[in-house]
């Protein structure tokens, strides 16, 4: 697959029209985008029926977290909106994947429709060792409870997580090499870390083996972001 279809471009405003803005901007480069809380919040469904009307992929990011009947109900809704990409969170455990996954695939085959890329949420990349131990009392890495998550998103029939590219090699070793991981908490190199914990370049992280990688703040605050995310790409088809 392309550099440029496994790029994913995260649109983080408030403002719907500014966002559609961004997609007109980089729709050269870029095939698919994130709408997270802050832009469907604000733009709703819509947002989402706009952008997929220009051609372009919906990875929408909510984060999915509730009781089974709550978020695969929520899922169907999204399926029927066409995104390409959504997520939950694993640690709403095994029968709320479970039945997410179940209720996405007969909705689809029962209005034949695309089936979306369903993902499971891990560690956020904001979350240090420390955070993890001292303040949410799991005892064990992050590595290790990484890769638990993942085994259990791979049991419940997702496709595959997000998580750090830190993790990424023990998650294809345990789950298997078709299994995707997205990372988030990207960096350009000539960047330093910011609020991210966890953070690899675009370089890293595929080299690791991540099949798509988000960016957001570090292309946006460049002076010349789309001169940035070329550079990237540059960069990323030399290796």
């Amino acid at each position: 697959m392309p550099v440029r279809e496994r790029i994913i471009l995260s649109l983080d405003t408030h403002e719907p029209e500014y966002a559609l803005q961004l997609v007109d901007r980089f729709s050269e480069d870029i095939q698919i985008f994130k709408v997270g809380l802050e832009l469907f919040t604000a733009g709703g469904p819509e947002i989402i029926r706009r952008i997929t009307e220009k051609g372009k992929k919906v990875f929408l990011d909510l984060k999915l977290h509730d009781i089974p009947n709550t978020v695969s109900r929520t899922a169907k809704v999204v399926t029927r909106l066409g995104v390409f990409m959504l997520n939950m969170h694993t640690s709403g455990g095994l029968d709320m994947m479970r039945q997410t996954r179940d209720a996405v695939v007969e909705t689809c085959l029962k209005e034949n429709l695309p089936r979306p890329k369903l993902i499971g949420v891990t560690v956020l990349t904001s979350l240090s060792s420390e955070a993890l131990k001292n303040e949410l009392c799991i005892p064990h890495s992050i590595r290790t409870h990484v890769k638990h998550l993942s085994r259990l998103a791979f049991n419940a029939g997702l496709d595959g997580v997000v998580a750090s590219g830190q993790e990424i090699e023990s998650i294809k070793n345990s789950c298997g090499k078709d299994f995707l991981v997205v990372v988030p908490g990207i960096r350009l190199s000539w960047n330093p870390p910011d609020d991210q914990k966890r953070t690899v370049t675009p370089r890293e992280a595929f080299r690791a083996g991540a099949d798509y990688i988000v960016l957001g703040r570090a292309i946006m605050r460049e002076e010349d972001p789309l001169k940035a995310l070329r550079l990237v790409l540059l960069d990323l088809m030399a290796t």
